[in-house]
């Protein structure tokens, strides 16, 4: 949600203005929705998922901004 919201990288003077993470806009734990976790049972052997949820969020919160503005979203961030 923060790539939707709020990361971009900004230019000014032909010099990247975020030096570091202290400079570079992150959701806070506050402004994050609720989280559910489900477990799903399974004989299959354990491995890795990866970020396999995160491409879908930009796209899914430019869709609800786009329902509650009547407006289409063209570009990230959003805010």
């Amino acid at each position: 949600m923060s790539a939707a919201l709020y990361n971009q990288i900004q230019i000014k003077d032909g010099r990247v203005v975020q030096a570091n993470f202290p400079d570079y806009p992150v959701l806070k734990m506050a402004e994050t929705p609720v989280i559910e976790t489900h477990l799903v049972p399974s004989v299959a052997e354990p491995s890795g998922v990866g970020e396999i949820a995160v491409p879908p969020i930009a796209p899914a919160v430019a869709h609800a901004v786009a329902q509650l503005m009547g407006k289409s979203v063209r570009q990230l961030p959003m805010v």
